[in-house]
């Protein structure tokens, strides 16, 4: 049995050197892209998962991640996402490729995937993710946002929240302070998809890169959400 668990911890640990010095298909990284624009959608068709429309015309920014269990026997978890900003003009910026991981909202028994979007109120938290590592719920606050089924649990201290959180875990009610693991600027990935060397304070504040085809369904359904 401890032979076995040495081989796991091994092989664990192999994969995840080899997928760190493997750079990531384009493919893939369109495919991520896209899965965030489904889970979007799919929220946004069921009452019980539903942003509210007066929320969403408060967001100042959106990161929607998608996270799984990538080990059997320690339950490790990673994941991918993407963050956007809504820029002065009203416009939304480039959705910006970043890293996911040690989420335990939602992980019950069972669960291998945890789909999550935070809606973004302030201007400043987005930038915290220029740093290495931002941990949602410590470096800034996090509570359960209030869904379209939940309207009598609007109040004014909820939706000015920096984070609003949106996850398919039952009972979770508006307002519940929440610790959702961290998440991580991913530059090689972004590199990649937008064939730039830019980084994300560009991406997501400049004009500068011209939207691919395969980004602009994802733009164009925020700025029909949240003109």
């Amino acid at each position: 049995m401890k032979k076995l668990l040495l081989l796991s911890i091994v092989a664990l640990f192999g994969a995840a050197v080899v997928r760190a010095e493997a750079p990531t298909p384009r493919a893939d990284l369109v495919t991520h892209v896209e899965t965030c624009e489904a889970i979007l959608q799919e929220f946004q068709s069921r009452s019980d998962t539903a942003i509210p429309a007066a929320v969403l015309q408060k967001a100042r920014g959106i990161i929607i991640t998608n996270q799984f269990k990538a080990g059997f026997l320690l339950g490790v978890k990673d994941g991918y996402g993407v963050v956007m900003i809504k820029k002065a003009n009203g416009r939304w910026s480039l959705p910006v490729l970043i890293g996911a991981g040690e989420a335990s909202l939602g992980l019950q028994i069972g669960a291998t995937a945890v789909e999550t979007i935070y809606i973004i109120t302030d201007d400043n938290t987005p930038r915290l993710l220029f740093n290495h590592r931002f941990n949602v719920g410590v470096d800034a606050k996090a509570i359960a946002g209030p869904k379209e089924a939940e309207k009598e649990r609007y109040n004014r201290e909820i939706l000015e929240t920096p984070m609003l959180v949106y996850t398919k875990v039952a009972g979770l009610y508006a307002g519940a302070t929440v610790k959702t693991g961290y998440l991580a600027h991913n530059d090689n990935a972004n590199f990649t998809l937008y064939a730039t060397r830019y980084t994300m304070p560009e991406l997501l504040y400049s004009d500068w890169v011209t939207p691919p085809p395969e980004v602009q369904p994802l733009m164009a359904l925020m700025q029909r959400l949240a003109p």
